[in-house]
């Protein structure tokens, strides 16, 4: 099912949807769920993080979007402020992180 709407704000964005259903997923949330191959490896791997991290500025930002874009009649593609820009988001997976607005 493809969104009949598309909301962006600074802290996530909201999708209605054909049949009524509307939500709204975080920017981070996007983020860290990317489908992308690097995301997927990364997540998969058990090494520890070092205790203190260096941040880039890029990280240290909270966390947006930049642009969206179509791919196909399924999915977006879309750009982060940390650089990251590998991640294509197919519908469903859009409609499976949104939490249902009430009301």
């Amino acid at each position: 099912m493809t969104p009949s709407r598309l909301v962006g704000t600074a802290d996530g964005l909201t999708l209605e949807w054909p049949d009524g259903q509307r939500g709204t997923v975080t920017w981070k949330t996007l983020r860290d769920r990317c489908p992308c191959a690097v995301c997927r490896v990364a997540r998969a791997e058990t090494t520890p993080l070092p205790d203190l991290p260096v941040l880039s500025l890029a990280e240290a930002r909270p966390l947006r979007a930049t642009a969206m874009n179509p791919v196909g009649n399924y999915a977006y593609q879309v750009d982060f402020n940390d650089g990251h820009r590998s991640g294509i988001f197919p519908f469903d997976l859009l409609r499976q992180l949104s939490v249902p607005s009430v009301g």
